[in-house]
């Protein structure tokens, strides 16, 4: 066999001198004519293909499933499985090479991440992929687990112990907190008590030794595991605002876990952003934390932290940063009887690079806000700005009053949606659904976001023309000829287009038509599986397509971000791996797949 086998093609790249040796000794050269079928459905496969030249269609009917190109391999599944599913046709002239079947079950018995990779479900594949990351990626800080961090031992007292007594115990065993168990209740709970509420017990006036610490403990403990990550705990402690979590298991305390010991361990610069948007005292304050934070994406990303932990803590930042920027141009009183909300990427929680601003902001009925209403909302658009969001080119923001009414307003116009549920109101009615509060009273928003709800599953022509927006970019197949360079000089695939908007649109239809609440896009996944409204195979297809979409899209902005080029959420498929290509066939191919299911449920084919 030449020794020309590209061993840097997935799933070869996997394999060790000895194995490569196994390959060269078990291949040969074939060649098949222009249309000629390569495996029918039904046959026993005698090898494993691999394309030198030329590409091949495999078919189910008449229908294309998907096509191979050059170092594509087919068929592994039918292989192992004894029998081909599909047929494999060429689309011209091919030359490949065949590996016995022998050798390729000898590859999988010794390699299992080959096998993963030949065969297996896209989650294994990318199992698999995580698997094989370098080293530098498999020490990512942020993926090891709590129980591996410093956790400092959880000192328990009795509700009734004193105040006195909870101090001197402080300074014994140098710490700043203890756990109180209060066994007076049923059942009995567990809650904490920290120097900072030394202040309300010394405020409290009764003397410190007749003070229970009891009745100033907080018994909302916020707890993780000792196998969760330490990115996920950060966020806990981000999203909750707590400078420590207790580490449990079931009822077993394992100890506690303290800010400063976690970002010691992280040494990212999440707290330090936290910290600086939390202490700015205006708005240039502010900008100078926001400009931190695509450094912080940076180095998570070349961590390997999962995208989905990072998309989490740019989430919670962001959050902090808006409501800061809020507090500081609104006066106390707009605050607290508005609601100020964020959608699309952001109000669905998988945001990494910063994208257009998508904001919105409710009243509260009969609250007359001030005459300057207008220049504040401006002022907060323009800071955002500043900050690196740029303006929405639709003007979905607080600067518009379109978006900026009171809740009955509000609510009046999200029916008008639904009962003209043209172009423009059913982009509408999507970007609203993304809706998250990350400022003033949630329940104005919850409570218009349920009438909304409430009034659309009535309404079977609205919900087939809202979904019909999954294919609002209909290439059909052309992204297959970019994915494998046929015919196509431009290589360039725009994965928001191609793969984000319709699975992202798509779950968010199945959503609208189940009053489904949630609003990420992974969040209404999970809840419509658990509900019997998506098949939980598909539902972790999805999931896995969605969170390979988003990793692939941020490394493409980064690279670009390093050439002083603007983000476009393109990728240049003739630059990607053989891996990534392989995935992003996969990931594609479960949203066409996902795209055929939606057609069916919405009976899309009646729609003009």
């Amino acid at each position: 066999m030449p020794n020309a086998f590209n061993f840097s093609a997935s799933p070869f790249d996997c394999l060790n001198p000895d194995e490569q040796r196994l390959v060269r000794d078990s291949v040969d050269v074939v060649y098949f004519r222009a249309t000629e079928t390569i495996l029918d459905i039904g046959i026993a496969p005698t090898h494993l293909f691999v394309i030198i030249k030329g590409f091949v269609t495999q078919l189910d009917g008449d229908e294309v499933i998907t096509t191979y190109g050059p170092d594509d391999c087919f068929d592994g599944r039918g292989l192992v499985a004894g029998k081909v599913s599909s047929r494999f046709v060429a689309a011209e002239e091919v030359v490949a090479y065949q590996l016995a079947h022998q050798a390729v079950s000898d590859l999988i018995a010794s390699n299992a991440t080959f096998g993963a990779l030949l065969f297996s479900d896209l989650s294994n594949k990318l199992s698999a992929l995580s698997a094989r990351t370098s080293q530098h990626e498999l020490q990512s800080l942020t993926l090891s687990r709590v129980d591996e961090a410093f956790l400092r031992p959880a000192h328990v007292v009795e509700a009734e112990t004193d105040i006195l007594s909870v101090v001197k115990l402080f300074q014994a065993e140098r710490t700043s907190n203890v756990l109180v168990r209060d066994t007076k209740t049923e059942p009995p709970r567990l809650g904490i008590f920290t120097a900072t509420a030394l202040q309300r017990a010394i405020l409290d006036g009764r003397p410190l030794d007749q003070l229970a610490v009891g009745e100033l403990a907080n018994f909302s403990l916020i707890e993780v595991r000792p196998s969760d990550q330490l990115g996920d705990a950060m966020a806990v402690m981000l999203r909750h605002r707590v400078h420590r979590v207790v580490v449990a298991e079931g009822k077993q305390v394992v100890g506690i876990l303290e800010a400063l010991d976690l970002f010691s361990f992280l040494s990212n610069q999440s707290h330090l952003i936290t910290v600086q948007i939390e202490e700015a005292k205006d708005l240039a304050g502010l900008s100078q934390a926001a400009a931190k934070i695509t450094r912080m994406i940076v180095l998570l990303h070349r961590g390997g932290s999962r995208v989905n932990l990072i998309a989490k803590l740019v989430q919670q930042l962001n959050a902090r940063l808006f409501e800061r920027a809020w507090h500081l141009v609104a006066p106390a009183d707009l605050v607290a009887n508005s609601c100020l909300f964020v959608m699309g990427s952001e109000g669905r929680g998988e945001q990494l690079l910063k994208t257009d601003q998508d904001n919105g902001l409710i009243l509260r009925d009969g609250y007359v806000p001030p005459a300057e209403l207008d220049a504040i909302c401006q002022q907060f658009s323009s800071a955002l700005q500043d900050f690196g969001y740029p303006p929405c080119p639709g003007h979905i923001m607080v600067n518009n009053p379109q978006w900026r009414k009171s809740a009955s307003e509000f609510g009046q116009m999200t029916r008008q949606w639904l009962i003209l549920p043209d172009t423009d109101s059913l982009m509408n009615l999507a970007i609203f659904m993304d809706a998250h509060t990350v400022c003033g009273d949630a329940h104005l928003l919850e409570t218009v976001q349920k009438g909304l709800m409430a009034l659309a599953i009535d309404n079977d022509a609205m919900l087939s023309r809202f979904a019909a927006a999954i294919d609002a970019f209909g290439s059909s197949a052309g992204w297959w000829n970019r994915l494998l360079g046929m015919g196509d000089a431009n290589q360039q695939l725009n994965l928001k287009k191609e793969g984000i908007f319709p699975l992202v649109h798509g779950v968010r239809s199945l959503a609208l038509a189940h009053r489904v609440t949630e609003t990420g896009t992974t969040g209404r996944i999970a809840a419509l599986v658990k509900d019997g409204k998506l098949e939980a195979n598909l539902g972790a297809d999805l999931t896995d397509s969605l969170y390979f979409f988003m990793g692939l899209k941020l490394k493409a902005g980064l690279a670009e971000l390093d050439t002083g080029k603007p983000v476009t959420g393109t990728i240049n498929v003739s630059r990607l791996s053989s891996l990534d290509r392989d995935l992003l066939k996969d990931t594609l191919g479960v949203v066409k797949r996902f795209k055929v299911q939606l057609r069916h449920r919405f009976h899309l084919e009646a729609v003009a």
